[in-house]
């Protein structure tokens, strides 16, 4: 009585092995006839393709390297900071010296002779700290030959491999933009309205720059200066600034409007990639079929990465505003909110129905946490606004 049941289920089974088999032939076939044309051929051909091969197999090597390993990568990266411990004070503010001990401190002589101590900006510090994990501790992904090439000529963007990180990058980059723009246009000036520094305008110009440029191009044609080169620039402009901001030489304007306004640029960033997850979760419900999933994903993380630590800068920098706004509490729940949101890390992204039950929706997870950091970022400059 079984026999047929058997019989039948035995042909499906052979014929989805034959499926396959003639798959893995078709895609194995360019491979196979080109190792037998080149078993053919004289050493005087093989040598030189030999060696073009081993290169080529090298560069991928330290490319699939480059894409899956992801140096120095901690959520909670932010909490490592001193000055998240140390007692607040607005950069740049004039302060009482202070023992060896004190955090973030430099004493300077002022013009009349006295000994002046000026305190550099976190928020600055992050950002170039966040520059150093993308280029320095890690290889910007985007701009690497092969990245550029795709596969087989696909965007990487457009298949589901190796293309995570360089979209986790790509987020962490535009948090480090935002934040440059703004320490040009008001934090890095009084009132928005004295002159602009030049080292914040150096470092904004060099964060603007494009994020695919390799040593070489068509657009223009000839050799060009990597991206990660402009963006290394960009630390060192950071740096020079908080030098000049210890030593009493440059501003930080550490006001409750310009904490305003620098709020309102951050929820205004965030929202947009909101809305981003919410166009791909409700029109491309494929499950773990959608293969930009993982792009919106990781571009959203990474976002919240790099505003995670920003953040937290500005809570240092802004700390006597924070604290004579009673805006401690609110500030916790937007920090913890942001750090729930970073401990979602799937091993494959699936971008399923809502309604569903297989296939989870990791997408719609993702906006639901960037929707809520925002709306404390709303209710924050709330207070700020009474």
């Amino acid at each position: 009585m079984l026999d047929p049941i058997v019989n039948f289920f035995s042909r499906v089974f052979q014929a989805i092995g034959r499926g396959i088999g003639w798959v893995v032939g078709i895609i194995l076939w360019p491979f196979m006839a080109a190792s037998r044309w080149y078993a053919r051929r004289g050493w005087l051909i093989k040598g030189p393709i030999g060696i073009v091969l081993l290169a080529l197999i090298g560069l991928y090597g330290y490319f699939i390297w480059n894409t899956q390993v992801w140096s120095g990568f901690d959520p909670e990266y932010a909490a490592r900071y001193e000055f998240v411990s140390a007692p607040a004070a607005n950069p740049g503010d004039s302060v009482a010296p202070a023992g060896d001990g004190a955090a973030n401190a430099q004493s300077a002589r002022g013009s009349e002779g006295e000994i002046r101590t000026c305190t550099r900006s976190a928020i600055t510090e992050v950002a170039a700290d966040l520059i150093d994990f993308n280029v320095n501790q890690n290889a910007w992904i985007s701009s690497m030959i092969l990245y550029k090439l795709g596969l087989f000529g696909i965007d990487w963007d457009n298949t589901p491999f190796l293309d995570n990180k360089a979209s986790f990058q790509r987020g962490v980059n535009q948090a480090i933009r935002r934040t440059t723009v703004e320490l040009v246009d008001t934090l890095g000036r009084v009132r928005g309205t004295s002159q602009i520094d030049q080292s914040l305008q150096d470092a904004r110009g060099a964060m603007q720059f494009d994020e695919y440029t390799w040593y070489f191009g068509t657009d223009p044609f000839g050799f060009k200066t990597p991206t990660p080169a402009f963006y290394r620039s960009a630390i060192d402009h950071l740096h020079a600034f908080n030098t000049r901001l210890e030593a009493c030489d440059a501003v930080f304007d550490a006001r409750a409007d310009n904490l305003v306004q620098f709020l309102d640029r951050i929820a205004s960033d965030i929202g947009s990639t909101s809305a981003i997850l919410r166009e791909r979760s409700e029109l491309y419900d494929a499950g773990w079929f959608d293969v930009r999933a993982d792009d919106r994903f990781w571009f959203a993380y990474g976002q919240l990465y790099g505003y995670y630590g920003v953040l937290k800068g500005a809570r240092h920098d802004f700390g006597d505003v924070i604290t004579s706004r009673g805006l401690a509490t609110l500030w916790d729940t937007t920090e913890d909110q942001i750090v729930s949101a970073l401990k979602i890390t799937p091993f494959i992204i699936s971008n399923g129905d809502e309604a569903g039950w297989i296939m989870p929706t990791h997408l719609a997870t993702m906006g639901f946490y960037v929707l809520r950091v925002r709306s404390n970022l709303v209710e924050i400059r709330s207070v700020l606004d009474r």
